[in-house]
């Protein structure tokens, strides 16, 4: 667990609590598919989201808009497919007039859950990649030379009335094959941490797969420990922690679950005991 932050400068605009989501992406378009699909297309490790991913993540969009109670700021996102485009239609959903039909930049300042009142910011990250091993990826190439993304191409996907593009990256490249669940876990939580101490004033969300849900409900949630975690599609973890004002400067307080995963979309399974 990371320790508490030193003191840093504190910008006028800084929340008295800091709210972090770390999501599993949406439906993906291979789920439930015979071996056929995985042989007939170029990248079968980097499936799409499913049509019904799509909707679904337009309505969770619109859903956390009217129901979190706090603005998303920044929106961090794994560079495989099935994440940016959950990450687009999100987006889409939040910022969304009240009438469900116009999306909007510049809202009303008077809602505090309004994230349409600016663009969100937006950044793709390494550091919330599958875990690169063959157990998340059934299907992977042999040929190194063959992995990779376009991150520009992907950025560019991306409406620019609505986002603000951030390029700062904790990770620079694509983690290496055959990486441990142990591995994975610890670049998935220095990645959060990383990000959450670097922009404390604002309220973040991850978007990943379900490993990255799985490692950061076993870390906060007492519960969970000693448990199989299953995060279905769009299920998230709720983080928050306190940012204790002093002057011009503050401390954070470690990070706390603020929802019940059960009511995020995150299952526990009893262990299984010899």
């Amino acid at each position: 667990m990371a320790p508490a932050v030193k003191k840093q400068k504190l910008e006028p605009s800084a929340v008295d609590c800091q709210h972090v989501l770390v999501m599993r992406h949406g439906d993906r378009v291979d789920d439930g598919v015979g071996d056929s699909w995985w042989t007939s297309v170029p990248r079968p490790w980097d499936p799409p989201l499913a049509e019904v991913g799509r909707s679904k993540a337009l309505e969770t969009g619109k859903k956390l808009r009217a129901e979190l109670g706090f603005p998303i700021h920044r929106i961090v996102v794994s560079p495989f497919q099935r994440c940016i485009a959950t990450a687009q239609e999100l987006i889409a959903g939040l910022s969304m007039a009240n009438d469900d039909t116009t999306i909007i930049v510049g809202g009303d300042n008077s809602n505090p859950a309004d994230s349409s009142t600016s663009r969100i910011k937006v950044s793709l990250e390494y550091g919330m990649s599958e875990m690169m091993n063959d157990v998340a990826l059934w299907y992977h190439p042999t040929d190194r030379n063959s992995w990779g993304f376009n991150i520009e191409e992907l950025e560019a996907s991306f409406l620019q009335r609505l986002v603000e593009l951030a390029p700062y990256r904790v990770f620079k490249e694509l983690p290496q094959w055959g990486e441990s669940e142990s591995g994975a876990k610890d670049r998935y939580l220095l990645t959060i941490h990383s990000l959450v101490d670097r922009y404390p004033e604002e309220n973040l969300l991850f978007i990943t797969h379900g490993e990255g849900v799985k490692v950061t409900a076993s870390t906060y949630w007492k519960k969970a420990r000693g448990h199989k975690i299953r995060p279905g599609y769009f299920g998230y973890a709720h983080l928050q922690r306190q940012i204790i004002r002093n002057g011009d400067s503050f401390t954070a307080n470690r990070f706390g679950i603020a929802t019940d995963p059960n009511e995020t979309g995150i299952k526990l399974e009893p262990p299984r005991h010899a």
